[in-house]
């Protein structure tokens, strides 16, 4: 089993492909370790019927090396190392010759955007396409194509690697282990100083009170998509009224919003949406958007083909006031003690979400919220701020601060739950390979 990545408990990565480094300001790029002369090439194990070459083994310190790995000054710790990335490359082939076993295959087609994107990134490094070739000679690939299919290579057998795993976890053959809470406190011990800084999070809850038109305005905007109804029912063509005069997005396409599930749009446009038989055109209909006429192009089982007209109320000046007014005595009335729950029935955008239970890194808060809570502690309720909603205008948020985490070092709380599924992981991934290891002929001779 590979070294336990600690970091992988507290930041996702992004999985890269096992190359041979390739860089113009790489020293890693063929490199031996410390103190050794460059051998013969010769086989350091055998997995099956597949040899493991000690160049494999040079290629995979190289690897680590352009990714931070330190080689050992002396060469006890050198041959430990070897020994070690030996028996990882004999655990990577027998799940390989697993995966094959069990039938599972990767289309090179699967690997396609992941190799371009690798390649693409290696040549960004060069000014020029013979410097892009001169260092593919130098780490050992004759050509661009030759470098192609060695991605591809490393790329399947990785690919094949991840989906064993996941055949093998559905199967019920791949079982979490039990882990003591002694071995949680050792491996929090061992890599605590390997962690990133836990970054500050808040968790909170808000009310967000959109703009809403006046009663003229609405009528306005209603007596206009009723015109454009009446257009249509006379023998007008829906998609170029929708191009002349929607004021959604889809516009551009006749108003052609595509296929549709159920829970994809909001219940009064919805409703009507799975009424309508194809090539049928629904009354002006109003949701929280505005004013809308319905045409359903195509249905089949569980999916709706439906393009739309777009009316929106204007908001002006006078709207935003009134929406400002009523944010702020909201903020009121939840400082002076009324339910949080009560006040969001009645004000709250069934459009936005209701907060972030989830812990939110402070740094990525979008601006305005980082703005209003700046300072605040759990239990502050912020004044109404601003925000722009690009298809509804000005709408005012007021939100009611949960818990403010500062950053600083992780602790082992913070971690426990993570640390214990990781390695529970780990053992079950260790037995499973000791198990294929065991039915299958592995050699080993460094």
């Amino acid at each position: 089993m590979s070294r336990i990545l600690f970091a992988a408990l507290v930041a996702v990565a992004t999985p890269a492909l096992v190359t041979r480094p390739l860089g113009a300001q790489d020293s890693s790029a063929a490199v031996v370790p410390v103190g050794r002369a460059i051998p013969v090439d010769r086989v350091v194990a055998v997995v099956g019927n597949h040899a493991i070459l000690y160049s494999n083994v040079i290629e995979a310190v190289n690897v680590r090396r352009s990714q931070g790995l330190q080689l050992p000054p002396d060469s006890a710790g050198q041959a430990k190392l070897l020994r070690q990335i030996v028996d990882e490359l004999v655990d990577e082939e027998v799940l390989v010759q697993k995966a094959k076993d069990e039938h599972v295959t990767v289309a090179d087609a699967d690997l396609a955007a992941t190799v371009e994107s690798q390649i693409k990134r290696v040549r960004g490094q060069f000014e020029t396409e013979e410097q892009y070739r001169a260092e593919l000679k130098k780490a050992g690939f004759g050509n661009p194509e030759e470098y192609r299919r060695s991605l591809t290579d490393e790329a399947r057998r990785s690919a094949l690697q991840q989906q064993l795993i996941s055949k093998l976890k559905a199967d019920g053959k791949l079982v979490q282990v039990g882990v003591s809470e002694s071995e949680v406190t050792k491996t929090y011990q061992e890599r605590k100083a390997d962690l990133p800084k836990r970054p500050a999070t808040v968790t909170f809850r808000q009310i967000v009170v959109a703009t809403k038109p006046s009663a003229a305005a609405r009528e306005v905007a209603r007596v206009k998509a009723e015109s454009l109804l009446a257009e249509i029912k006379r023998g007008g063509d829906f998609a170029l009224i929708a191009k002349r005069e929607s004021m959604d997005p889809s516009k551009d396409q006749g108003g052609d919003l595509g296929w549709n599930r159920r829970g994809s749009m909001v219940p009064e446009f919805e409703q009507w949406m799975f009424a309508l038989q194809p090539g049928q055109v629904s009354p002006v209909v109003e949701t929280p958007f505005g004013f809308h006429i319905i045409k359903v192009d195509r249905v089949q089982p569980a999916e709706v083909k439906v393009r739309h007209i777009l009316i929106r109320p204007t908001i002006d000046s006078a709207a935003v006031a009134a929406a400002r007014a009523e944010a702020i005595a909201v903020a009121d009335s939840l400082r002076k003690g009324v339910p949080f729950d009560s006040l969001s029935r009645r004000h709250h955008d069934p459009m936005e979400l209701r907060g972030a239970f989830d812990p939110w890194e402070r740094s990525q808060l979008p601006p305005e919220y980082a703005a209003a809570l700046e300072g605040k502690k759990a239990g502050d309720i912020t004044d109404p701020f601003r925000i722009e909603d690009p298809r509804r205008g000005a709408k005012f948020v007021i939100v009611s601060l949960l818990s403010s985490v500062e950053g600083g070092d992780y602790t082992i709380d913070d971690l426990r739950g993570r640390i214990r599924d990781q390695l529970s992981q780990e053992k079950a991934m260790r037995r499973l390979l000791d198990q294929l290891r065991q039915s299958t002929y592995v050699s080993i001779r460094i």
